[in-house]
């Protein structure tokens, strides 16, 4: 594995967590159209982006990213209907595709509906289709955010699992979390190959977790074997989950 950079931002409440996080993804949208032709990015459900994502729904965002120009993808989905409240797809469409002007074949959800090993090939395949992948090549999203749980899974790659070993695919199927349901989630050979990977992570009951992430030499949860190869990764936490960080940090 290549060199990579890392860094933490300590926001001090969960709002000026999700301004930092709109703040990213607005200069990554504004560096990526100026030197190519779009802007990938793949985000995640769960509580901590969500009012991320509202924030890139309001002004300044709204007018100042170049919405024609980006791609949206999916880190992880719950095999679930559309309109299971589960589901990561229509928590971002409620939070932000709603609004933003948005090419509606810009938008690629995971195919949560579909029976989860079927619908594992047809990502696969649609990831192959737009990066314009040889086999055994992978994806380069220009961002790509992540969330985290207590128990230091992110994406749906829960500690223990076999497929945190996995090496070749880009999209697996997984059975694990709250709600205990089959998924579909990247691999950790997707998540770093990234250029930017951002995590958001907030509350007091993830401060442990985050602790023995930065300080345990060795990548015990599958948060911390999130390290890209040749992008940035950053840290961005709220004050509640920043609070048992040393100050070194």
């Amino acid at each position: 594995m290549g060199i990579y950079r890392s860094k933490i931002i300590v926001a001090s409440h969960i709002n000026h967590l999700a301004e930092k996080g709109a703040e990213i993804f607005h200069g990554a949208a504004l560096d990526s159209t100026m030197r190519q032709s779009c802007f990938a990015v793949a985000l995640s459900g769960g509580s901590s982006p969500r009012l991320m994502y509202r924030t890139l729904s309001k002004e300044p965002y709204l007018s100042g990213i170049p919405w024609q120009k980006i791609h949206i993808f999916w880190v992880d989905e719950r095999c679930v209907p559309v309109s299971n409240t589960a589901s990561n797809y229509s928590a971002v469409k409620k939070d932000l595709l709603n609004t933003v002007p948005i090419p509606l074949n810009h938008i690629h959800p995971m195919p949560g509906e579909a029976p989860p090993e079927k619908g594992a090939l047809q990502y696969q395949h649609e990831l192959m289709n737009f990066f314009q992948l040889e086999n055994g090549q992978f994806p380069v999203f220009d961002l790509i955010f992540l969330g985290m749980g207590a128990d230091g899974h992110t994406a749906s790659l829960f500690p223990g699992h076999e497929v945190l070993e996995e090496k070749e695919q880009m999209i697996v199927t997984v059975k694990g979390g709250d709600p205990y349901v089959n998924r579909l989630t990247m691999t950790f050979p997707v998540l770093n190959h990234a250029r930017n990977v951002v995590f958001l992570v907030s509350g007091r009951e993830k401060a442990e977790t985050v602790k023995t992430i930065f300080e345990k030499k060795h990548a015990v949860l599958p948060a911390g074997r999130v390290k890209p190869e040749k992008g940035e990764l950053i840290w961005l936490l709220d004050s509640e989950a920043a609070s048992l960080l040393a100050e070194s940090h």
